[in-house]
């Protein structure tokens, strides 16, 4: 289902970049309604008009306009920092770490039209395939941490580049990079060391896969052993369904050199939930856990995506159960890649399959989730400068508890229409600083860009993400639907059934 948003034009000079919200580093102490029918984010992050000139101004700026650099320190000085990347998850990012006491200049290599006009953010265009360019504009400016989003410059081998260096990465070595990038290996270190998981067999032959999978039957799942975009997974619910996703992905290389190995694994069912650790050192220190909603139709139909919604914390993972994921999952998985010679640097991303009680892990990745980045970081309420560099650096043992703040926060991804197929880019796209003035709402910009008159533009499929927060989950995505109808794009669709589960819940209490 798609759900069009309204046509509105507006002269281009009146156009406003929503993510000027927010503002200098402060401590917020809670999200959601504050006096005076203000969100305490817009209380304490008010928002300015940027408009025309100004704007092409903001997303030119250079790092030659940058103010004199700060060399890093986990003493209590400040620290310069690098993120890579330019999605929602990167945006979301670099809004908590410009909040941190600790976070001296903030650069965002590429960023978005959001990240360019975020206040203390200043982006710049290194490639990041370069690592030599990376490093040298690290040396440059004093960088002191870079934190890289994507899992690509990962597995490519950023962090080794920069660990060389001498400039500390939060972030796994390309090595440790193969839990995400290759399910394989993932799959083998979770059996050797005993770690729960759904029973699977690897191939690089497609009729000994086809021969397995007639044996074992649907409902079952078909996995390319590569990165492929978050789209190299088929969950199955007929044979030929698998069988037709052997052949897309060894015969006829829909997914390139990422299917010319595969992996076939036991169909969990239960509950799905996402749950985050950082870890550095050999320690791993919990974060939160988060849910999300995978597919592109309502009532979780139709085809996968990278997500269309997500909400935190998530009710199905109690204390208890977070104590388990740490306790079976998590620990283990960070000593077994110490036990390989590849230590873990990074946040560990848990995606788990629940079912009566009991937890088993479907996939890690390694780096943050992203739509469920920003509702954590909606919720944060620590130095994550400091929890960063601490665990890039080895020090996580001496590391502060991380606050979080009690409410709930959900965000409504706005996507392309046709996605996750075809669509179009270039979109015009209003009516942004609208949804940000709606109470308890943050506009997160994941696939956008600015056109030669200074609007914001479509440039992805997953386009904008729109967080809510509340004291549930119904009032957070309530929040998040009235950002949702304050934008004007006819070319975009949202879920209106974000957080159903957890709203089912709710009701029933």
């Amino acid at each position: 289902p798609r759900v069009a948003l309204r046509v509105r034009l507006l002269d281009f000079r009146t156009v406003v970049m929503a993510a000027a919200v927010c503002r200098a580093p402060v401590a917020v102490p809670r999200a959601g309604i504050a006096c005076g029918g203000v969100s305490r984010l817009r209380a304490v992050l008010p928002g300015r008009r940027l408009i025309g000139a100004e704007m092409k101004k903001r997303v030119r700026r250079s790092i030659e306009t940058a103010a004199s650099p700060v060399v890093a320190a986990v003493d209590g000085g400040k620290t310069n920092v690098l993120v890579v990347g330019g999605g929602g998850r990167e945006h979301a990012l670099c809004w908590r770490l410009r909040q941190s006491n600790t976070c001296g200049e903030l650069f965002c290599s590429p960023g978005n039209a959001g990240i360019a006009v975020e206040d203390g953010v200043i982006t710049t265009a290194v490639d990041e395939t370069d690592h030599a360019a990376v490093v040298a504009f690290c040396t440059a400016n004093a960088v002191g941490l870079v934190v890289c989003g994507p899992e690509a410059p990962l597995v490519d081998g950023l962090a080794d580049s920069l660990i060389a260096s001498g400039i500390p990465c939060f972030g796994p070595t390309k090595a440790a990079a193969r839990l995400e990038g290759s399910k394989g290996f993932l799959k083998d270190l979770l059996k050797k060391y005993e770690i729960p998981t759904a029973k699977y067999a690897r191939f690089t032959d497609s009729a000994a896969a086809k021969k397995y999978i007639t044996n074992e039957g649907a409902p079952i799942v078909v996995k390319t052993d590569g990165l492929a975009a978050g789209k190299g997974v088929i969950v199955a619910l007929d044979t030929q369904t698998a069988l037709d996703a052997v052949d897309d992905m060894m015969v006829n290389s829909a997914f390139g050199a990422a299917g010319d190995e595969i992996v076939v694994e036991e169909f969990l069912g239960g509950e799905e939930a996402s749950f985050f650790a950082v870890v550095g050192g050999g320690v791993a220190v919990p974060l939160q856990g988060a849910q999300d909603h995978k597919r592109v139709g309502e009532g979780d139909t139709g085809l996968n995506t990278g997500g269309m919604g997500a909400y935190s914390p998530a009710p199905v993972l109690t204390k208890e159960l977070t104590e388990v994921v740490m306790r079976t999952i998590i620990q283990p998985t960070v000593d077994g890649m110490a036990a390989e010679g590849c230590p873990f640097t990074g946040v560990l991303f848990a995606g788990l399959m629940i079912e009566n009680g009991e937890v088993k892990l479907l996939e890690h990745n390694v780096r943050f989730g992203d739509p469920e980045c920003q509702v954590l970081m909606a919720r944060m309420r620590g130095d994550l400068v400091d929890l960063l560099l601490r665990a890039a650096t080895g020090m996580l043992g001496d590391a502060p508890v991380m606050e979080w703040s009690d409410d709930v926060a959900a965000v409504v991804v706005v996507a392309a229409n046709g996605y996750p197929g075809a669509y179009k880019k270039g979109e015009v796209i209003t009516g942004i600083e609208a949804a940000n003035l709606k109470q308890g709402v943050k506009v997160i910009h994941a696939g956008t860009t600015m056109n030669g008159d200074g609007e914001v533009v479509s440039a992805g499929g997953r386009v904008l993400g729109v967080v809510g927060t509340g004291n549930s989950v119904k009032e957070a995505t309530a929040a998040a639907y009235a950002g949702v109808d304050a934008i004007v794009w006819p070319g975009g669709f949202v879920r209106r059934d974000i957080g159903w589960r957890a709203i089912e819940r709710e009701n029933e209490a």
